[in-house]
């Protein structure tokens, strides 16, 4: 089973989906990705999943981030599906769902794990950069529901820690302070930010930076 690690670069593949054959590397371009693995189709926990995902539509948008899904059922599943998430969750399910019938994409990402008891994909998650390298994984057994407002919240803090030399502490939210990094004394943190707040020498917090408006 392959083990992705942070900073490796994200494998590109060709796969069917419910929106057509697509390259996931072309498809994502310079922007973000969250590639994230459900077990099956028609199950309890996936469907809301699925819609919860559907319902962040402009979240997505708003940070420059497409969104993908994929478990090892064929596309005509998937499309068949599809209306009963829309149903549950009251949202159009506008992003792709792979087919990975031969299981290529998910062996490629190690989202199957023998040790779960059969072949299908356990609930991995991989935020994936605009310059196609692994940022964050997360895995959750088949039995428990992912929560994509961490998963927003995590995406939020990689987005703010690539635009300067920061740092999000513990339980950071989208307003909260970032740390100064390790990297400049507090002389020189405050000669480029304002308000720099020295709780230890190593410890320094200033507000966070204004995201960069979406692209159009």
């Amino acid at each position: 089973m392959t083990s992705l690690r942070l900073g490796d670069t994200a494998p590109d593949f060709t796969a069917d989906t419910t929106e057509g054959e697509l390259s996931f590397h072309d498809w994502k371009g310079d922007g973000w990705a969250v590639l994230f693995s459900h077990p099956a189709d028609f199950t309890p926990v996936c469907t809301t999943e699925l819609g919860r995902v559907a319902a962040l539509k402009d979240e997505w948008a708003r940070r420059n981030t497409k969104v993908i899904a994929v478990s090892v059922d064929p596309v005509d599943q998937h499309q068949e599906w599809k209306p009963d998430i829309e149903q549950v969750s009251g949202h159009a399910v506008d992003y792709p769902i792979i087919a990975d019938e031969d299981r290529s994409v998910s062996e490629a990402y190690g989202m199957i794990h023998p040790g779960e008891g059969d072949t299908s994909t356990v609930r991995s998650v991989f935020l994936i950069d605009g310059s196609n390298k692994v940022r964050l994984s997360l895995t959750y057994p088949k039995s428990v529901g992912r929560n994509f407002d961490e998963i927003l919240r995590a995406l939020d803090g990689l987005q703010v820690t690539d635009s300067g030399p920061f740092s999000t502490p513990a339980d950071w939210q989208v307003g909260d302070r970032v740390i100064v990094a390790p990297t400049l004394t507090t002389d020189d943190a405050r000669a480029r930010f304002v308000d720099v707040e020295e709780v230890k020498p190593y410890l320094r917090f200033t507000p966070a930076p204004t995201p960069a408006p979406t692209p159009a």
